[in-house]
């Protein structure tokens, strides 16, 4: 179809069905997916009608291929126009094959792996019978107590941008009605969801526009740029306004400012929810403050199928907003190829054969492989052979490493830690035990972890957060470990034996009684399906760890928000003069990080050269070239991310004291050296200035290059104007 056809069956759908299209619902309200029964009862609760779900849009939720087909031909059959259903769902690291938690992939730093994993998800998923996915969620988030960290790829809008493109375009590929393996992008959430106060989530989000525009805003932008289907509003306010009925945000700068012309679907319930908000005074004020605003599905409320038609005959409501949202949902479809081919990639026989297949589970195994961050070793690790090893704690052989959003995910399919590492090391040199719950350690677990420690050269402690300790609504304000887990700590401790702990878990961690106590740290993070058999290649030195940290770990939750590209103040702290009191400090902690954004080690080491610069001025028209020198002076073939930061010394509005602007990842043999360049341009110094005019100022910029946003070598240049 082109779009005078789609125009035209529009002008064929009376108001109730076009209204209807914007619904969407879960399959329990659909035949061939539930019994009368099961639709009958949320019908009567929502006060919807089987007109509208047999006219309704889309469909939220139901994965797997025969019942998709089942749904979508029992629909048709009962669809007077036979616009045929959208099925969505939330593949947000992985479909059956589950990849790291996107927090974990950001931290391998590889945008190439990132997309080959959201190709890998699509393929799964498209054969299941799914046309969309909620993903890439790019909210920018500097406070670990929230619990969908674990959903974003972390603190700086340019690394959140690059893997906001590589999603897409791993979801999307290059022609969604060509290529059946792909799903259409949902980026979210629309905007800066990633802000509550608190870290507590669905709470107030309160900011500059500047600052919404400078840090929040990139990522959304950089998806849209790389040709995203659909954008979810957030639940949160903007600027007072609940962001599914926010008309400056969604109709203002995403329509009309950047042009976007996509479908924009609320999340589950958020119109509703504006009354709550007290934005609406009830469903009808929020069914009119949701279209106006540029909304066009409404998941899982009636507002719009119960109060539009009647908005638009009174006049309140231009049924030209109803038309147009239509045509967005009808465009999508077609893109999709769905009035060709309704059932699309929907096929049982493929999808008993992509799903969960050995090459999927190896993009997953080189995804977690590279996503842990080694966060501390003195001498640990690797484990030497033949040495003896006690491997204790909750997650020495726990299933529960997919994490939050694993989709349909089994976790009896993970691959443990302790397997993988006993198949690996020679017979009898593994123990293992639990050592303690998730919580809590009883006297009998504490002796038998004991024991086994006794009898072991080296000690691996596998800890963490269960998965549903973070993830949506799992907002935390103490980040610790359970301090069941930190009493196990001390108790190996005492023993005085060499001591790794490996982390699994969902978010930067207060690492006291940990980090501290422990020889060497690796943060596993979730790493999905084949994370077992990953950690353990790292633990023996089989891979070198090479991620690096995209969330800076606070000294304690009293820091929150901590994060690298922070403002400076007008009585910043000399670290040499660490007494002086009236100065922007705390006098119980450091003001730094425990561990800074970028930061990670390696089993062999680094050297970099002197930092130089093509010159110490640059134009617009004339960009500059900084480069460096890096060595491998260790032993082991490793991975260096190279980063470049930049800060603009003075400007309009304070600056970040420092911007990551560049990275290089190099592979290294030992001796080998490798001279890093990077092109530093006029537009990347721009920035939005009080008046939010976008545009870089003439003046002295500082360049920074290191291993991470702490450790860096530092050049002065300045940008000067030909004219």
């Amino acid at each position: 179809m082109d779009n005078p056809q789609l125009t035209a069956l529009l002008r064929q759908m009376t108001l109730e069905e076009k209204v209807a299209q914007l619904l969407q619902l879960t399959a329990h309200f659909h035949e061939g997916a539930a019994s009368e029964g099961q639709v009958t009862g949320p019908m009567e609760e929502m006060g919807i009608t089987e007109s509208m779900v047999n006219a309704s849009g889309s469909v939220l939720g139901l994965s797997g291929a025969q019942a998709v087909i089942d749904v979508q031909r029992s629909y048709l059959s009962k669809s007077r126009l036979g616009i045929p259903l959208l099925f969505m769902a939330d593949v947000v690291h992985g479909f059956k094959t589950i990849f790291p938690i996107p927090l974990a992939i950001g931290c391998s730093w590889d945008v190439d792996l990132a997309e080959k994993s959201a190709a890998v998800a699509a393929k799964e998923s498209a054969a299941a019978g799914i046309h969309v996915t909620f993903a890439p969620m790019v909210d920018l988030v500097r406070d670990p107590r929230w619990g969908r960290v674990m959903e974003t790829t972390g603190e700086d809008p340019y690394l959140n941008s690059l893997f906001a493109r590589a999603f897409v375009r791993g979801y999307q590929g290059g022609n969604l009605k060509e290529d059946t393996d792909r799903l259409a992008a949902c980026v979210k959430h629309f905007a800066a969801y990633g802000a509550p106060e608190g870290g507590r989530d669905y709470n107030t989000v309160d900011m500059l526009e500047r600052q919404l525009r400078e840090t929040y805003l990139p990522a959304y932008k950089a998806a849209l740029d790389e040709g995203c289907a659909m954008v979810m509003t957030s639940f949160n306010t903007v600027d007072g306004i609940p962001a599914t009925g926010n008309e400056k945000l969604t109709r203002g700068i995403l329509r009309e400012e950047w042009g976007f012309d996509g479908v924009v679907i609320s999340d589950w319930a958020s119109i509703r929810e504006m009354t709550a908000h007290g934005a609406a005074e009830d469903d009808r004020e929020a069914a009119y403050r949701a279209i106006r605003a540029g909304v066009d599905i409404e998941m899982m409320t009636p507002c719009y199928v119960r109060h539009l038609p009647e908005l638009v005959q009174s006049g309140l409501v231009d049924e030209a907003l109803i038309d147009e949202a239509v045509l967005r949902i009808l465009r999508l479809k077609e893109k999709l190829g769905l009035f060709d081919n309704p059932l699309r990639g929907a096929d049982p026989e493929r999808e008993r054969q992509v799903l969960f297949c050995e090459e999927h589970r190896q993009v997953s195994y080189e995804l977690a492989a590279k996503s842990c961050v080694l966060l501390k070793n003195d001498g640990v690790l690797p484990l030497r052979p033949g040495a003896k090893v006690a491997l204790i704690g909750p997650f020495a052989n726990s299933e529960d490493i997919l994490g939050w959003w694993s989709c349909v995910g089994v976790k009896e399919d993970a691959v443990k830690v302790g397997d993988p590492l006993a198949e690996r090391m020679q017979d009898g040199l593994l123990e293992i035990a639990p050592g303690c719950g998730i919580g809590r350690m009883t006297p009998e677990q504490c002796e038998a972890a004991l024991a086994a420690a006794r009898g072991a050269d080296i000690i691996v402690l596998a800890l963490g957060e269960e998965s549903a300790m973070s993830g949506e609504g799992g907002s935390r304000t103490d980040i610790r470990l359970p301090e069941g887990q930190l009493e196990l700590v001390k108790r190996v401790k005492s023993l005085g034996k060499p001591m790794a702990a490996v982390l699994f878990n969902g978010r930067p961690l207060d690492l006291h009684g940990v980090y501290d106590e422990a020889d060497a740290v690796l943060e596993a993070w979730f790493p999905g399906s084949e994370g077992g058999a990953a950690i353990a290649d790292i633990l023996l030195g089989r891979i070198n760890p090479s991620g690096r940290l995209t969330m800076s770990f606070p000294q304690s939750a009293g820091q929150v928000p901590v994060y690298y590209n922070h403002f400076n103040t007008g009585r910043p702290l000399d670290p040499a003069k660490t007494e002086e009191r009236y100065v922007s400090k705390y006098i119980d902690c450091p003001n730094e990080p425990l561990l800074p954004f970028g930061f990670g080690l390696s089993y062999t080491t680094f050297e970099y050269g002197e930092v130089s610069l093509s010159g110490s001025e640059m134009t617009p028209e004339q960009p500059l070239i900084v480069s460096v020198r890096v060595t491998n002076t260790g032993t082991r073939t490793g991975v260096e991310t190279v980063q470049l930061y930049i800060r603009d010394v003075a400007g309009d509005v304070v600056r970040p004291v420092r911007e990551l602007k560049g990275y290089a990842q190099v592979e290294l043999a030992p001796g080998e050296s490798e001279t890093v360049t990077f092109t530093v341009t006029e537009e990347q110094l721009r920035y939005h200035h009080s008046d939010l005019r976008y545009a870089s100022d003439p003046g002295t910029f500082r360049v920074y290059v290191g291993p991470n946003s702490r450790d860096t070598a530092e050049q002065t240049f300045k940008l000067v104007r030909s004219n």
